[in-house]
């Protein structure tokens, strides 16, 4: 197959020097033999000879196809990072893919849940150890704004109750202290009185500080479960999710008139623009109370 040494040689260095994990490598490769398989057909058989009608054609027979934005935006980052590479170690003179645009996916927003919801969620009957469990984990999400990851990663060791805050080590181990509410605060109190039950006599040095029936941290598998249940037994319908808890949390910050750097530095985004889809959140929310609660819109 025409350039078939040119993608090995490609994928070989993508691997070694820029350590791309296999399933991106995966994925390169996949797309890169579809636009060559694309250019063989065509009958062009040179490297310089490409050109970026060549490139617009393949994609718009893509688009054709039926395949979906997001996966034709892979295939043109596949393209552009391959023609970088072939000028880069000069086997062609020109970079033809500079020019083409990656498409423009409109970001989902995310699922908030309402107050009432909300109530309902972390409305928990105390009976027992892993309900006092539940009821922290839920509080703390929402009024702190963690990741799932963040959560089950927490230890003893990272609540502070004399300043009341939590250090979360977050993506990348970046490490960042986030206050707890009042509501947070006495559940985790309450919780750590009872967290004694659930610790098994094989590991009473645990330091996981959520723990499961066996004695261990528990999981992500294990917190959306309870979370699920949780929605089920309040007949709550919405797409709601564990990271729902999260979103919500900075919803209601910008709701209230925190400053977006503050959201940014408590949600721990490394760039300003992942926290800007909660202004579009808020937005909806503010145009929805328009329509519903402005009387010149009443019939």
């Amino acid at each position: 197959m025409f350039m078939k040494y040119e993608i090995d040689e490609y994928l070989t260095y993508i691997k070694l020097e820029k350590k791309l994990s296999k399933n991106t490598i995966d994925n390169y490769k996949l797309d890169l033999v579809n636009y060559i398989e694309y250019l063989n057909k065509n009958n062009i058989g040179d490297l310089n000879k490409i050109t970026i009608e060549d490139i617009n054609n393949y994609l718009y027979n893509l688009n054709k196809s039926g395949l979906n934005a997001r996966s034709i935006r892979r295939h043109i980052t596949s393209i552009k990072e391959f023609h970088k590479y072939l000028v880069k170690f000069k086997k062609v003179k020109n970079d033809v893919s500079t020019n083409i645009e990656t498409i423009k996916i409109d970001k989902k927003l995310p699922t908030v849940i309402s107050n009432d919801e909300m109530n309902q969620i972390l409305d928990i009957d105390l009976t027992n150890a892993f309900k006092y469990r539940d009821k922290a984990m839920l509080e703390l999400m929402y009024g702190s704004g963690l990741r799932v990851s963040e959560l089950i990663n927490l230890t003893i060791y990272n609540i502070d109750f004399e300043n009341n805050y939590i250090l979360i080590e977050g993506k990348g181990k970046k490490e960042r202290i986030v206050p707890m509410s009042k509501y947070s605060r006495l559940s985790l109190e309450e919780y750590l009185e009872e967290r004694y039950k659930l610790l098994k006599k094989n590991n009473l040095d645990e330091e996981k500080l959520f723990l499961n029936n066996h004695g261990k941290g528990i999981t992500r598998h294990g917190f959306n479960y309870i979370l699920q249940n949780i929605l089920k037994d309040n007949n709550i319908k919405d797409n709601i999710t564990p990271h729902s808890l999260r979103h919500t949390f900075a919803t209601d910050l910008l709701n209230n008139g925190a400053d977006l750097r503050s959201i940014q530095e408590l949600l721990g985004h490394s760039d300003i623009t992942t926290t800007r889809i909660y202004t579009h959140v808020a937005n909806n929310k503010i145009k929805e109370d328009y329509i519903k609660y402005n009387e010149r819109n009443e019939e």
